[in-house]
């Protein structure tokens, strides 16, 4: 059971407003104010700080919200846990290339096994899924790309091969090109905060470039709009060897390949740290 003032402060966390905090829990601004005082003078360090009028955590105080997640989160699994014949609950939050092409076996095994299960899957790109992650909103998530793994619990679920595709026809069809030829081409690529994004922009910085070097560049959200678009002829593209197994298969779809530069992805499980249940929801995903 959570101590009501760690979790004072960390909805005060998350509204960095003391009025909207007491709103959120019911509770007068001066009780939410001797919650977080209270804590400082256990802790003897200043949790939050003003400057000018916004409020800040400071140092101690983002030290202690990472701490107080995992509690929050271990506090509100064990409640579930030891209810009265409570159901099964997971909520699993993956990017959206492990949502569209890898979780679906996994998903229909666990529902399967478990048929009273109370269970939601987000899809989203990996920041948003951290977000939600660190929010409380998720168990945990499977991600792509590249984030600050110290923050969190991890396990390498995967490596997948990433490289180029583009239509059939098209110059670059089955062929290893440098650097050079590539940026004379329309690029077709994900959202900022997604993982395929991030290893793409992190390939090119290996070789001292940016989405700045590419006359086009057009972003796109959705993979199957992305992949009618290369198909067509109209760009091309990066993604991950799931994305278009099928329709390389079908010859719909070609690969290519960048020289000198190797490109690959890991799928990862993450929770927050400490997490009493991490070694059973890491074995989800084998």
């Amino acid at each position: 059971m959570l101590d009501p003032r760690w979790n004072t402060f960390l909805v005060l966390c998350e509204t960095m407003n003391y009025t909207r905090a007491a709103e959120r829990l019911c509770l007068t601004q001066p009780a939410v104010t001797h919650h977080i005082h209270y804590l400082e003078d256990h802790y003897g360090c200043r949790l939050f700080s003003y400057e000018g009028k916004v409020l800040r955590l400071t140092d101690a105080g983002v030290r202690l919200r990472e701490y107080t997640r995992s509690l929050a989160y271990n506090s509100q699994k064990i409640e579930a846990a030891m209810a009265v014949a409570a159901p099964v609950s997971l909520r699993v939050g993956a990017s959206k290339t492990i949502g569209e092409f890898v979780i679906a076996p996994k998903v229909e095994r666990f529902l399967r096994d478990h048929p009273e299960a109370s269970f939601s899957l987000m899809v989203d790109n990996t920041q948003v899924l951290l977000r939600a992650l660190e929010a409380g909103r998720l168990d945990f998530a499977l991600v792509e790309g590249f984030f600050e793994r110290s923050r969190y619990e991890t396990r390498l679920c995967r490596q997948e091969a990433f490289f180029g595709v583009c239509s059939p026809g098209h110059r670059l069809a089955g062929r290893t090109v440098a650097m050079e030829e590539l940026e004379g081409e329309r690029l077709l690529i994900r959202e900022t905060g997604s993982g395929t994004r991030a290893i793409f922009e992190e390939a090119l910085r290996r070789q001292n470039r940016t989405l700045r070097s590419f006359p086009s560049v057009a972003t796109i959200s959705d993979f199957s709009t992305i992949k009618s678009l290369v198909a067509d002829g109209l760009g091309v593209s990066f993604l991950y060897a799931p994305v278009v197994e099928r329709e390389l298969a079908q010859g719909t779809l070609a690969r290519f390949d960048l020289a000198e530069t190797l490109m690959s992805g890991s799928f990862c499980f993450v929770c927050l740290k400490d997490n009493l249940f991490a070694q059973s929801w890491a074995d989800w995903m084998e």
